[in-house]
């Protein structure tokens, strides 16, 4: 097997097999996508394309829409409405990441089967990404798919834990 190089990086991961309900997990990924998930970000996309935000300052316009957001998420909370999700029977927690791969801390893969997941991402604004990933071995997985904008995420996500491990690399050589 290949070199696979990864970084610490402390992320939980509900998942299941693949074969056990592919239409509901392909059906649930395509709605994880942002165009169904995210209205507000599709009004602002939309506007951009018109030429509506030239005048704007991107930054507070970001902003404005994370609270529209979050507002949205608060409403849902009041109202006892949560987002309609596949029941997945398996939680893990990941120990590595990497561009294409992440390892799990325990062995509970089976190597060649395909699987379906969603993995809550830390960056801001928070939100679950859904992605189809194969069994290299017991832990560690290859990922097959996931949406555009997700792989942007997942990246931005390791290049700052990549940024986070260097530093605190210099700090032990400077405490020696």
């Amino acid at each position: 097997m290949e070199k696979i190089r990864l970084i610490p990086a402390p992320l939980e991961i509900e998942y299941d097999e693949a074969a056990v309900n592919p239409e509901e997990f392909e059906r649930e990924f395509q709605k994880l996508n942002e165009t169904d998930e995210d209205p507000i970000g599709q009004w602002l996309k939309l506007a951009k394309a018109r030429g509506e935000t030239k005048e704007t300052d991107p930054v507070l316009l970001y902003l404005l829409v994370e609270l529209h957001r979050k507002v949205d998420r608060l409403t849902q909370i009041v109202e006892n409405e949560r987002p309609q999700r596949v029941a997945l029977s398996r939680h893990a927690r990941i120990e590595a990441i990497g561009f294409e791969h992440f390892r799990l801390e325990r062995e509970e893969l089976r190597p060649g089967t395909l699987y379906y997941g969603r993995i809550m991402m830390p960056l801001f604004p928070k939100r679950e990404i859904g992605l189809w990933f194969k069994a290299l071995d017991s832990r560690t997985a290859h990922i097959e798919r996931m949406h555009e904008r997700d792989e942007k995420e997942w990246s931005q996500y390791l290049t700052a834990r990549e940024r986070v491990m260097i530093r605190e690399i210099k700090q032990k050589r400077e405490s020696q």
